[in-house]
């Protein structure tokens, strides 16, 4: 079964992300638990725990249909010492929030070597980082998520993530998120059947399908290669709509969170159907 949705603001509390998944017919849904933009949150009172949990249960939304984010801020392979420290500690409390709120998922962008350090010893920071994670939390799966490669940040090839994961000690609790727009950005071509199924066999040698835990389903406004983060409604961009006709036929991609991040929330209903 394919669970898709997208993702949805928290704004006025965090019940309320999921009345506005369920609102759009979504049966998935991502989201934040604090602010992206900030280090520090206020701690999840009991309150808010409780709300969440009752929606969840009341609108039929599993852990594992949904898949959250962390803050934009974290650096999990920063190459200097006090940043990175800020970063893994304030990651460890993006996987306690979701801990408390019953997740199992927690989405992230690997880290950024800043061209400081070189792509090998970022990579090994940011397993280290995962692992420091794993240690302080029970339950919360890590998810890294593959991206455009814009700037210095890596994660934009397969190779990338699976040095990662090679790195992660308890492999039953990392594992990865596929951004469409992301990967075409990167270089993995998406636009025809056949690019669908080269890009993908590619992932499963390199990767693996067993660590596949969810998927972020934009089109892309930048160009195949460009390394340019920009993403677009489903068929408005240059990837075009057979790779997501594609997904949605295939029974690799079933059982995971499929979360829209395109650009026009008003038609997410539609994109969802």
């Amino acid at each position: 079964m394919k669970f898709i949705g997208a993702h949805v603001s928290a704004s006025g509390g965090l019940d309320q992300a999921i009345i506005r998944a369920h609102e759009l017919e979504a049966t998935a849904l991502a989201l934040f638990t604090k602010n992206q933009r900030q280090w520090k949150a206020a701690p999840l009172t009991d309150e808010i725990i409780e709300n969440f949990r009752q929606a969840c249960e009341k609108y039929g939304y599993s852990a594992g249909q949904i898949l959250p984010h962390d803050s934009y801020l974290i650096n999990l392979g920063h190459p200097v010492e006090e940043a990175l420290q800020k970063s893994r500690d304030a990651f460890i409390d993006e996987m306690e929030r979701c801990q408390q709120l019953g997740l199992s998922l927690l989405n992230f962008h690997p880290g950024s070597h800043l061209l400081q350090i070189d792509e090998d010893l970022c990579l090994a920071r940011i397993a280290e980082s995962i692992n420091i994670a794993l240690d302080s939390t029970q339950g919360v799966t890590a998810v890294i998520e593959n991206t455009a490669g814009q700037g210095s940040n890596l994660g934009f090839k397969f190779e990338h993530l699976a040095a990662i994961i090679d790195g992660v000690e308890d492999k039953t609790r990392v594992g990865v998120c596929i951004d469409t727009c992301h990967a075409f950005a990167a270089g993995y071509d998406l636009r025809t059947v056949e690019e669908c199924e080269k890009t993908f066999a590619c992932f499963e040698r390199i990767v693996g399908f067993n660590y596949l835990r969810g998927m972020h389903l934009n089109d892309a406004k930048s160009d195949f290669g460009s390394r340019v983060d920009r993403h677009n409604s489903l068929g408005l961009g240059n990837i075009g709509k057979t790779a997501f006709s594609y997904i949605m036929a295939d029974e690799r991609f079933d059982g995971i969170p499929l979360i829209l991040e395109t650009i026009n929330p008003d038609i997410w209903k539609d994109e969802i159907a």
